[in-house]
C-alpha cells in the first residue's frame, strides 16, 4: 500500500526520470564516438549535451514564434476547413452532408478549439503550463540526462552493489543491451524524423501550404514514432489542409510523400539504422497506444523506444524453439507449401520394387549387398515376436 501510494504521488517525477533515461541512451552513440577518439566520458557527455542544448535553443529562437502562430491559425481554421471540404464533397459527388453534423461527429467542439488556440497563442508557456512547472520539468530532465549519460558504467556499479553476486552480471548485460541496441535505435529514429521534417518542410513551404512548419514536424515525428499508420497520418493531415486551400496541391503532396518514402526506405534508413535493431510493427503499434493511454501524446512518442528496450532484452534472454514441420511449411497466405507444390514435406520416400533374387546363388554364402532384398516396411515394421531367418537355422 505504501509503495503504491509513493508511486502514485511521484508518478510525474518518475515519468521525467524515464524521459531522462531515454535521452541518455539516445545520446550514447554520439558519446561513444568521442570516447573512441580518446576523450573522457564526462567531457564527451558535456560536448554532446551542450551541442543539443545550443541547437535546440537556436531552433526555438528562429522558429518558435512562427511555429506557434501557424499552429494557432491551423487550429482556428478547423471549422472553416471542415465546411470547405464538405461543400466540395457535396458539389462533386452530389451529397447532402452537413458541416455541423460532421464537426459534432469528429468531436470538434468550438469552445475546445478556441481554448486550444488561446493556449497556443500564449506561447510555449501557455501551451505547456505555468512557468514554474515547465522550468522544473525541463531542468529535471536535463540534469538527470546528463548525470545518467556521464555516470555510465559507474551508475551500474552503484546499483549492482545492492544485488547478489550472481545477479550483478545480468544487470550489467541488460544495461549494455539498452545502451548499444536501444540507444542506436532511438538515435536513428530521431535522425530520420529530423530529416523527414526538414524535407517535408521545404516542400510544404515551396507549395505555399498553410501551416507548413507544424505540418512538417507532424509528418516527421509520426512517420518514425508511430509505426504502420504514422506515415499515413503525417500525409493525411497536410492533404486535408491542402484540399481546403488549393486542391491541386494535395495531389503534389501525395506524389512527394510517395517519392520521399522510397528514398527514405532504400537510401536513408539503411545508412542510419544499419547497426540498430528493429521492432515488430504490431508490438510497436501496441506500445504507442499503451504509452498514449498512460502518458498522453508524449507517451505515444516514447512508447516505441520503451518497446525497443524490452524487445532487445527478450531477444537476448528469451528462449526460442524451432517450428514444427506443419507450421514451418505454412505460406504467408495461409496455404500450405505442400498444397502449392504437390509434395509432402518430411515424409519418407516410398520403397521401390524389390530386386529379383538370383536363382543360381548359393544359399549358404553371404548375400551380395548389391542384390540384397530390402525389407518390407509394411510387414517388418509391424511384426510382433522374434524374426525368423527364411534360410532356416545355420
Amino acid at each position: 500500500m505504501v509503495a503504491a501510494w509513493v508511486v502514485g504521488v511521484a508518478r510525474h517525477f518518475l515519468f521525467l526520470i524515464l524521459l531522462a533515461w531515454l535521452a541518455a541512451i539516445a545520446s550514447e552513440p554520439a558519446i561513444r564516438w568521442f570516447l573512441r577518439r580518446g576523450l573522457s566520458r564526462s567531457r564527451s557527455t558535456a560536448i554532446v549535451g551542450t551541442s543539443v542544448i545550443v541547437i535546440s535553443l537556436a531552433l526555438a529562437v528562429v522558429f518558435e514564434q512562427m511555429l506557434l502562430e501557424q499552429a494557432t491559425q491551423l487550429v482556428q481554421s478547423i471549422p472553416s476547413t471542415v465546411q470547405t471540404i464538405v461543400d466540395q464533397l457535396n458539389q462533386t459527388f452530389d451529397l447532402q452532408l452537413n458541416a455541423a453534423e460532421v464537426t459534432a461527429t469528429l468531436h470538434l467542439d468550438p469552445s475546445q478549439i478556441q481554448g486550444l488556440a488561446d493556449d497556443l497563442a500564449g506561447g510555449v508557456i501557455g501551451a505547456l503550463g505555468t512557468l514554474v512547472a515547465v522550468t522544473f520539468d525541463v531542468v529535471t530532465v536535463v540534469v538527470f540526462t546528463f548525470y545518467i549519460a556521464a555516470a555510465g558504467p559507474r551508475l551500474v556499479q552503484h546499483v549492482a552493489v545492492w544485488l547478489p553476486p550472481d545477479r550483478q552480471p545480468v544487470l550489467g548485460e541488460i544495461w549494455d543491451i539498452a545502451e548499444q541496441k536501444t540507444g542506436g535505435y532511438v538515435a536513428s529514429k530521431i535522425v530520420l524524423a529530423a530529416m523527414s521534417a526538414v524535407f517535408h518542410g521545404i516542400f510544404f513551404w515551396a507549395v505555399d501550404l498553410p501551416g507548413w512548419l507544424p505540418l512538417a514536424l507532424l509528418a516527421g515525428i509520426t512517420a518514425q514514432f508511430i509505426p504502420v499508420i504514422g506515415t499515413y497520418i503525417g500525409v493525411a493531415v497536410p492533404v486535408v489542409v491542402a484540399l481546403a486551400d488549393k486542391p491541386v496541391v494535395a495531389i503534389w503532396i501525395v506524389v512527394f510523400a510517395l517519392i520521399y518514402q522510397q528514398i527514405e526506405t532504400y537510401v536513408f534508413t539503411p545508412k542510419v539504422s544499419q547497426r540498430t535493431m528493429e521492432v515488430n510493427p504490431a508490438i510497436a503499434l501496441a506500445a504507442v497506444f499503451l504509452g498514449a493511454a498512460i502518458w498522453g501524446p508524449i507517451g505515444a512518442i516514447i512508447g516505441v523506444p520503451i518497446a525497443a528496450v524490452v524487445a532487445s532484452i527478450m531477444e537476448t534472454y528469451g528462449r526460442r524453439y524451432e517450428l514444427v514441420p506443419y507450421l514451418a511449411s505454412q505460406a504467408d497466405n495461409g496455404e500450405s507449401v505442400t498444397d502449392r507444390t504437390g509434395e509432402v514435406a518430411d515424409q519418407p520416400a516410398e520403397p521401390g520394387p524389390a530386386p529379383e533374387v538370383d536363382p543360381t546363388a548359393d544359399p549358404g554364402r553371404p548375400a551380395d549387398p548389391d542384390t540384397l532384398e530390402e525389407a518390407d516396411p509394411a510387414t517388418d515394421a509391424g511384426a510382433v515376436g522374434p524374426r525368423i531367418d527364411p534360410r532356416g537355422p545355420i
